[in-house]
């Protein structure tokens, strides 16, 4: 005898997390996108206008005419930011494809490895995560510094007869993207890879497919979604990197998440550092809806 069922118990599963990104993502988003439609005070808070509901309708009309697109109009205007959308959009793309090819390795061996070791080795891939970012940042200053323990090694090879200038380099920068984010492109990988039949490729050697053809057609195809997946995982947060490029970038590393931190706290400019925000979350959006398109049509298809 089947169970009632309860369209309400329904309901509620289903509007809980729509509240959430509501409460949590949707309500900030309207904030931000309210205050890069406004102008800069010496007040406090430090825009104009704000909205008054004490006034009732007379408060929004009040409100909704004294919003300007004049913070947008700067963000086109001014050739820094848009190097710095450019520059941040480049060394994440950069930095997501060292990290597929470094992480792919690892995940495939992972998935290969004998069952009784895979959680072993899960586990030393999100040891990482159990230590201070900013910690594993710095030991990362201390390796690259001019003194560190990476030029010195190089000397005490004989590689080089002078201190290397690595820090506070782009080359700095991606080390220490990759660094941070590789266990985020390693585990996505790792959980497609893992649920792989290993029967199809014994049916690939049968036909006679080489170990690397049989690779490229079959492991990797399988693969797709885990590298699309652990490249938006990478690339996104990368694009907006504050920490690492602050840390160990010299001063022609220019990034967004910098941009947007000058003019908050050293310009005391709430309004064009939320106007940069709003854009670089639609251009961070966009590359998220064509992936949900094409995962849609390839549903489709598969139907």
């Amino acid at each position: 005898m089947q169970g009632k069922r309860n369209p309400g118990g329904r309901f509620l599963v289903v509007l809980v997390p729509y509240l959430w990104l509501a409460f949590f993502f949707l309500v900030p988003f309207l904030i931000v996108l309210k205050i890069s439609l406004s102008h800069d005070v010496m007040a406090r808070p430090p825009y104009a206008p704000l909205l008054d509901l004490t006034q009732g309708w007379q408060g929004i009309k009040e409100f909704l005419s004294q919003l300007d697109f004049s913070n947008y109009a700067l963000l086109g205007k001014d050739r820094i930011y848009l190097a710095a959308y450019l520059q941040s959009l480049r060394i994440a793309a950069i930095s997501t494809v060292l990290l597929l090819l470094i992480g792919y390795p690892i995940a495939y061996a992972m998935a290969r490895a004998p069952e009784r070791l895979r959680p072993l080795l899960v586990m030393a891939v999100i040891l990482p995560f159990w230590t201070s970012f900013l910690i594993r940042i710095y030991a990362w200053i201390g390796i690259l510094s001019r003194e560190g323990f990476l030029s010195q090694l190089l000397i005490y090879l004989g590689l080089t007869d002078r201190p290397v200038e690595l820090l506070y380099t782009n080359t700095a920068v991606y080390i220490g993207i990759v660094y941070s984010y590789l266990p985020l492109m390693v585990l996505p990988l790792y959980a497609t890879l893992e649920k792989m039949d290993h029967a199809l490729l014994e049916a690939a050697a049968d036909l006679g497919a080489p170990p690397l053809a049989a690779f490229w057609r079959v492991t990797f195809p399988l693969s797709l979604p885990g590298v699309i997946a652990g490249s938006l995982l990478c690339f996104i947060p990368a694009v907006g990197e504050f920490v690492i490029p602050d840390l160990m970038g010299g001063s022609e590393t220019l990034m967004i998440g910098k941009t947007m931190w000058t003019e908050f706290f050293e310009n005391r400019s709430w309004t064009v550092s939320s106007a940069v925000a709003v854009v670089l979350l639609i251009v961070l959006v966009a590359p998220i809806l064509i992936y949900q398109r094409a995962e849609a049509r390839s549903l489709e298809k598969a139907a």
